[in-house]
């Protein structure tokens, strides 16, 4: 199966998503090759990236169920010509 390159850039405005967030994250845990969280005090904000390795459909659909969460914007980049067989 063919697998992408992508990262997930995630801005939590509010707590209220938290727990359905870390539930799907952890739901696609086999496509997750790393994640990192920032707190930003100052702006009671959090951000958070997602680096995966999983086919299109997979990455689509990730980004589309975080984004459906209140209090969270994302945004989704892929690498350029990192194409492999999983």
């Amino acid at each position: 199966m063919d697998t992408r390159i992508a990262l997930i850039g995630i801005i939590l405005e509010s707590r209220e998503s938290v727990d359905a967030l870390n539930h799907l994250l952890t739901e696609f845990g086999d496509y997750i090759i790393g994640r990192m969280g920032i707190p930003y005090r100052e702006k009671g904000i959090h951000i958070i990236s997602v680096a995966l390795d999983a086919p299109n459909n997979v990455i689509s659909s990730l980004s589309g169920k975080l984004g459906m969460l209140p209090g969270i914007s994302t945004k989704t980049i892929y690498g350029k010509n990192t194409q492999s067989a999983k």
